[in-house]
């Protein structure tokens, strides 16, 4: 699919990462595999990449240091549910410091 999306001349990919997370929560790390080999085809594809579904404040920090030049990742369903307990300030700072 990365290649087939190279040829419509798109210039991102999303990885959708439902799977990676319900791994993660598993607490199997080698479920982002097939993520990162999405990520390396991307990239040498010249097609950027973005990410998102599932991810939460409690494995985004692993995704983002596993995915080569991730650009962008959407977390909006979490992070609202997120800021539920612990505000939505807090929780928008407490991404950013993992995606550092």
């Amino acid at each position: 699919m990365i290649e087939g999306a190279k040829t419509t001349g798109t210039d991102r990919i999303e990885l959708y990462t439902e799977s990676f997370a319900h791994q993660y929560s598993l607490g199997n790390k080698k479920g982002i595999q097939p993520y990162v080999a999405a990520a390396v085809l991307a990239n040498e594809l010249e097609l950027g990449i973005n990410a998102g579904h599932d991810l939460s404040l409690e494995n985004i920090e692993y995704f983002h240091q596993n995915i080569p030049n991730l650009l962008e990742v959407s977390i909006g369903h979490a992070l609202i549910s997120e800021a539920l307990y612990l505000g939505l300030d807090n929780v928008i700072n407490m991404y950013l410091n993992k995606l550092k």
